[in-house]
């Protein structure tokens, strides 16, 4: 028996990436996983590759900016298991922007950022939340950035909006605390995905050898905590920013 045996898991941006292994990961410890993606054959091929483990695991094509997209999500998790144990907002623009001064940066790229990153995560908690409050309790997991702790600079737009999620994190704890949901932050450090492939070396050695732990970070080095999060172990933890990076910054 795994640690979400029987829960019901909602993992956004799961087709790829961070996200895909922490569908894997909860899979692995049981519970039923939406994958909620963008992308909509990347999904489908996640989740193909888990139902062949025996996995219960669906893939759902999602704009978690597109408040009916949402809505069309959470109808197919509630007939298909009645309700929602957690939620892993994982899924945001990462790849692709950095490099440029604040005041190089587009309106329109800023927009774009803020709307999937910030208004997307409020919008996949406003739609799901409701399925937890049915069932009387839920663990939301939001995945913020380390780079919001320690002012990365030529990325504005994006420490922003994860500076964004770590502060509604500890303001829906206090809203959501009275229907017994628990809401926490991770700010991951910068970990070897596919949305890192194009991160300057010069930036991945900044890291490596600013920890304590003096290694690249790796997805499955995140997992265990998200793991932790979501299960009945962290039942009284809620509002709180956890880093996981290696002791890049100390919070």
């Amino acid at each position: 028996m795994g640690r979400l045996a029987g829960k019901t898991i909602v993992v956004t941006g799961g087709g790829r990436g961070l996200g895909r292994a922490f569908a894997e990961r909860i899979a692995q410890e049981g519970a039923n996983v939406a994958i909620a993606e963008l992308d909509g054959e990347l999904g489908a091929n996640t989740a193909a590759n888990l139902q062949a483990t025996g996995a219960d695991v669906i893939a759902v094509q999602t704009d978690i900016s597109d408040s009916k997209s949402l809505a069309n999500l959470a109808e197919i998790v509630k007939h298909r298991w009645g309700g929602v144990d957690g939620l892993v907002n994982n899924a945001a623009i990462a790849s692709n922007i950095g490099g440029k001064r604040f005041d190089e940066i587009s309106e329109e790229a800023f927009e774009q950022v803020m709307t999937v990153n910030v208004k997307g995560t409020w919008l996949a908690i406003r739609a799901i939340v409701p399925l937890m409050k049915g069932q009387g309790k839920g663990k939301i997991v939001n995945i913020a950035s380390d780079t919001a702790l320690w002012g990365a600079p030529v990325l504005l737009h994006y420490v922003a909006s994860k500076g964004a999620i770590i502060s509604m994190t500890r303001s829906l704890a206090r809203e959501l605390g009275d229907y017994n949901i628990a809401i926490n932050t991770i700010a991951p450090g910068l970990t070897l995905t596919e949305a890192t492939q194009n991160v300057a070396p010069a930036r991945h050695q900044l890291y490596i050898e600013g920890r304590a732990i003096k290694r690249e970070q790796l997805p499955e080095d995140i997992t265990g905590t998200v793991v932790f999060l979501l299960s009945d172990d962290a039942d009284f933890i809620t509002g709180q920013l956890l880093p996981v990076n290696g002791g890049f910054v100390f919070h």
